[in-house]
């Protein structure tokens, strides 16, 4: 089939594709159809784009993501689950090794999900040297709590940011014993979700506690106002 092309929004080297509807090679060429499948642990699933460059040895194909994480652009997209966060440290690890001081952009756009996974990337997030930049589409739960926490926390125009008190996820059941653990083991994660939100935000541990006893959602400015955010952003 023939080679469809879309002009990318970022700063690759020139396309020498004069053959592609790109025209002049100004712009790397995206196909369009069939895509390739990925076996790469940090895809964002079964399917991702690619970008075609021709070099002296031929065509070379390289998966849209990785030009990206050439960037230092990395994303935190859909469910947080451990073997996301694991992909998750692993880039931020790279990352610092390859420059412990330029800057790190992660993009977030996530209903939330394991709150000890989460946590997990929450300490990593703090623990590298590199300055993590934060960018928000959608940001809920703990996928919430990454976003405040970021250097530089920056929210598009229309995303939505929730935040809550941790949930048990699935049914309850049990002796008297079992439920009264898992509800004391509930509350020290609340304490300690609260406690991030608090350092990040500036409010004290009360107004968060007020904030979390229900879902409260923000829109970009209320985020602003109350903290979870630094700025609204109309350009990336």
């Amino acid at each position: 089939m023939p080679q469809k092309c879309v002009r990318l929004p970022y700063s690759f080297p020139k396309c020498p594709h004069k053959n592609y509807p790109c025209g002049t090679g100004s712009a790397r060429c995206l196909p369009v159809g069939p895509r390739i499948r990925s076996t790469s642990p940090l895809c964002f699933g079964p399917w991702r784009s690619v970008i075609i460059q021709e070099t002296s040895q031929g065509l070379s194909h390289i998966p849209l993501q990785d030009a990206l994480f050439r960037e230092r652009e990395i994303y935190c997209i859909g469910e947080i689950t451990r073997e996301y966060v694991h992909a998750l440290v692993m880039q931020l690890r790279w990352l610092q090794h390859d420059s412990p001081s330029a800057e790190i952009t992660l993009y977030i756009d996530s209903p939330g999900g394991e709150v000890g996974s989460g946590l997990a990337l929450y300490d990593v997030m703090q623990a590298i040297q590199c300055p993590i930049r934060t960018v928000c589409a959608n940001a809920a739960s703990m996928a919430a709590i990454l976003f405040a926490a970021g250097s530089q926390r920056e929210i598009l125009p229309h995303a939505r940011i929730m935040i809550h008190d941790p949930l048990i996820a699935g049914g309850l059941g049990g002796s008297a014993l079992q439920i009264d653990s898992i509800a004391q083991d509930l509350m020290k994660t609340r304490a300690i979700t609260a406690e991030i939100l608090a350092r990040h935000t500036g409010h004290t541990i009360a107004e968060v506690y007020a904030k979390t006893a229900t879902d409260t959602y923000f829109d970009a400015t209320e985020a602003v106002a109350w903290g979870l955010a630094d700025r609204i952003v109309t350009t990336l």
